[in-house]
């Protein structure tokens, strides 16, 4: 499965890489998807990824689900209309749309949380409840086709659950 992994400046290097990496050893094809700015973006930490395409040109029909790694590029990526558009259409064709740590402003400004149940970073509780979310404060949660985490101390029950969703579609 073609998976869409998204990046701006500052993502959190270890939501990035653990994901993309557990991705790809099962056999799924992670591709990156940033700004169109930059030919890769710089984590938190240092490390560098390369960006496979912009997110204006990425099309949810070539995707079957979508992650949204957290760090600060969460918030970098509201600002450009693409990486919201990609998340929506990705999760209104039901593919899986999965987020940690403050990915899931993304899903907010995407349109996409009213009435979900899902869990986040502890600051954007507030702006989850506001998007018409129900948060609950667990590792990870699984609602339908959304998929969230709380920080990188979940990363092993959050790829879990999406490598089990993933192998059921």
């Amino acid at each position: 499965m073609r998976i869409a992994v998204l990046t701006e400046d500052l993502f959190e290097d270890v939501e990035f890489w653990y994901p993309y990496y557990r991705l790809k050893e099962a056999g799924h094809q992670p591709v990156v998807i940033g700004s169109g700015k930059k030919e890769g973006h710089s984590g938190k930490h240092g490390t560098i990824n390369k960006v496979d395409m912009g997110a204006d040109e990425a099309k949810a029909e070539s995707f079957d689900a979508v992650i949204v790694p957290g760090g600060y590029a969460p918030d970098k990526m509201r600002l450009r209309p693409g990486f919201s558009k990609i998340v929506r259409e990705v999760h209104e064709k039901g593919g899986m749309v999965a987020s940690l740590c403050h990915g899931p402003w993304v899903l907010a400004s995407a349109g996409i949380l009213k009435g979900k149940r899902i869990t986040c970073w502890p600051s954007l509780r507030d702006d989850m409840i506001n998007a018409g979310a129900e948060h609950v404060d667990q590792e990870v949660v699984v609602d339908g086709n959304i998929i969230t985490s709380r920080c990188p101390d979940d990363l092993p029950a959050f790829m879990h659950e999406v490598i089990r969703y993933l192998g059921r579609t």
